[in-house]
């Protein structure tokens, strides 16, 4: 499903051309329209991450996954009739729902069900597929015309509800309703203990052991504001806080929903969508990077050398465009595109890889799943302001402008994340 997600966020940069022509099939779309299409995906989120923390604790994690891929295909099959741009503002709408439910729900998908030293590799293989998405949706919409691809990327999102059926709730979430003996079938699928009956008394034991340490943390106990309002807990909210602020408008997301317009402000003689299908494919080797070497090196060692190479990246970009000639731009395009590369990489890396395991991992236990809502409420937040900040500061300030920004909150996060986040590798979820 994060595929199916990333495709079809990867769907909107490349067609931007297309809506700005004459032939558009919604018709003619300026800049004032884009800018609010493109944020409608925030605003769908945050609304999402706002209600989200009800259905998880009356439904279950599992069924609101179920939920995930509904708006997903409304989505597409209002693209297909779209006849004016309010069908496409209903889509991002839409999708933005999709996303808010699927960036709370999967991660702690994720933690629940995963050994510790695998759960970082597990995350950041969420982000690899999401993003990979996203470059398959910059191909298939070079070479597939807008009313087909509908048609071919609806069917992700049925494969993904059939799949999911025959997978088991989490034993904490099962636990947290009293259901032990599906709790405890739960827990011996996912850690893949052995069926023999021999193993039986060993892996009732273990069980009893995780059971005791789920439930010795509270998580049937009712969360209360004390539970917020604590030193622990505001640490983490702060350093999440910044961790999202710097993540959206550094433009780890922003830069692939405006690649193509970005390259074209660069005035390279090169496809701005080619270039924009290079800079999705350098991000997926950065975050097969991240897979390879969360679990290894830590979080911080990523992290940080993440913001720095970024935000140099980022400055050069700006001063290029500041002081380059237009004839240098022209004849020297691989310049530009390599920089952009190196904030693809560097960003994917580090920042966009490890958000929702640092996340995870700083949140103490009791207050996770609402802490999670909470911590997406923030990043729809985020996504929402990068949006719509990244059309305007392009279109009436320049490109340069919009890189030394970014670059800034780079600065910011290296600055405030060096000083206090803390490692948090290999760190127990279950207390």
């Amino acid at each position: 499903m994060s595929l199916t997600h990333g495709i079809t966020l990867g769907w909107f940069s490349p067609t931007l051309p297309l809506l700005k022509c004459e032939n558009s099939p919604v018709g003619r779309l300026d800049i004032s329209e884009l800018m609010w299409i493109g944020a409608m995906f925030g605003f769908g989120s945050l609304l999402c991450n706002m209600i989200i923390c009800f259905p998880l604790a009356f439904f279950g994690l599992k069924k609101c996954m179920y939920f995930v891929p509904i708006p997903n295909m409304i989505h597409w099959i209002l693209i297909y009739f779209a006849t004016k741009s309010v069908y496409l503002h209903m889509a991002r709408l839409l999708l933005g729902i999709s996303g808010g439910t699927m960036m709370v729900t999967f991660p702690i998908f994720v933690a629940e069900v995963s050994d510790n030293n695998v759960r970082g590799t597990l995350t950041s293989f969420f982000m690899l597929t999401l993003c990979s998405g996203l470059t398959v949706g910059f191909v298939l919409v070079h070479y597939i015309s807008y009313h087909v691809l509908p048609c071919i990327v609806i069917v992700l999102p049925i494969l993904f509800f059939c799949l999911l059926i025959p997978f088991p709730e989490p034993p904490q979430d099962l636990l947290k309703r009293g259901r032990d003996e599906k709790a405890a079938k739960s827990f011996y699928f996912y850690k893949n203990l052995s069926k023999d009956p021999t193993q039986q008394n060993e892996n009732q034991a273990e069980f009893i052991v995780y059971r005791d340490k789920v439930l010795g943390g509270g998580i049937k106990d009712k969360v209360t504001f004390s539970d917020f309002y604590n030193k622990e807990s505001g640490k983490a909210f702060a350093l999440i806080i910044v961790l999202l602020v710097c993540n959206q408008m550094s433009g780890s997301f922003a830069i692939y929903n405006y690649a193509s317009s970005i390259f074209t402000r660069l005035g390279s003689r090169m496809d701005p969508n080619m270039c924009s299908i290079y800079l999705g494919v350098v991000q997926l080797f950065g975050l097969s990077s991240a897979v390879v070497l969360v679990d290894r090196v830590g979080r911080r060692w990523l992290l940080m050398p993440s913001l720095a190479v970024m935000g140099l990246a980022e400055l050069g970009v700006g001063l290029l465009k500041s002081f380059a000639s237009q004839d240098f731009l022209i004849h020297h395009g691989w310049v530009g595109l390599t920089l952009m590369c190196i904030v693809a990489y560097s960003s994917s890396s580090g920042l966009v890889a490890l958000t929702f395991v640092i996340i995870v991992e700083l949140l103490p236990f009791r207050i996770r799943a609402p802490g999670i809502s909470l911590s997406m409420c923030g990043l729809s937040l985020s996504v929402f302001m990068a949006l719509m900040t990244y059309p305007a500061m392009l279109s009436h300030h320049g490109l340069h402008i919009l890189m030394f920004m970014s670059a800034s909150f780079c600065l910011l996060g290296l600055i405030v994340l060096g000083i206090f986040l803390p490692e948090t590798k290999g760190k127990s979820l279950t207390h």
